[in-house]
């Protein structure tokens, strides 16, 4: 066989291969869109139980970070009342696999109007924002305004950075204050790394 044959016999096998483990990927992320299109807002976005269910069931795949993503975006156009907590995941996900620009346009959205946010919600989307954009100023200003943020008058007093909820039950939550700093040092920590590596337990304090 010639060298020019033997080049398109390499040719075709690869794109066979590269055609077989796409078809492979796509099967590993596929679900029952029109079951999750039908659950409810707690049920799809807030679903913690083991591994998660709604989108957090799809996205705990190997690989299928986008195909939550997108199940994310048909869910806020079936459900639009209230989409900011699924701009946010939408987000998270995006950025996990890679797609800054989209991730950033999707945080955005999900900030809130300031008299509406006592917990410092819009300074950790910024910070959040500021790390995917390489802007270390950003960022650091951003983490400057979350640390500063006093608790609301009705919450507990703070105690070594930590404020005691009582729950009807008797039981208590123990809530760091301000929320999401821990997350927010990390990625200042980790701001040339990735963003799954910089959100992730190994960047925050108290991690080797």
């Amino acid at each position: 066989m010639s060298r020019i044959g033997l080049v398109i016999v390499f040719m075709a096998l690869l794109s066979a291969r590269e055609a077989s483990a796409a078809g492979q990927g796509m099967q590993a992320c596929e679900i029952d869109r029109p079951g999750l299109l039908a659950l409810d807002r707690q049920q799809f976005d807030q679903d913690v139980r083991g591994a998660g269910g709604g989108w957090r069931a799809v996205a705990a795949r190997p690989g299928c970070e986008t195909a939550a993503a997108d199940l994310i975006r048909d869910y806020r156009k079936a459900h639009p009342d209230d989409p900011g907590l699924l701009y946010w995941h939408e987000g998270q996900l995006r950025a996990f696999a890679g797609d800054y620009p989209a991730a950033m346009a999707l945080m955005q959205a999900s900030k809130k109007p300031a008299p509406q946010d006592p917990t410092g919600w819009n300074p950790y989307v910024d910070a959040t924002m500021a790390f995917l954009a390489h802007d270390k100023q950003g960022l650091a200003a951003a983490k400057q305004a979350l640390e500063a943020l006093p608790p609301a008058p009705d919450l507990p007093p703070l105690k070594d950075g930590v404020i005691e909820l009582p729950m009807q039950d008797g039981q208590v939550i123990k809530m760091r204050w301000p929320p999401n700093a821990d997350v927010v040092e990390g990625l200042a920590r980790c701001m040339e790394k990735s963003y799954v590596v910089a959100y992730s337990q190994e960047c925050r304090p108290g991690s080797p």
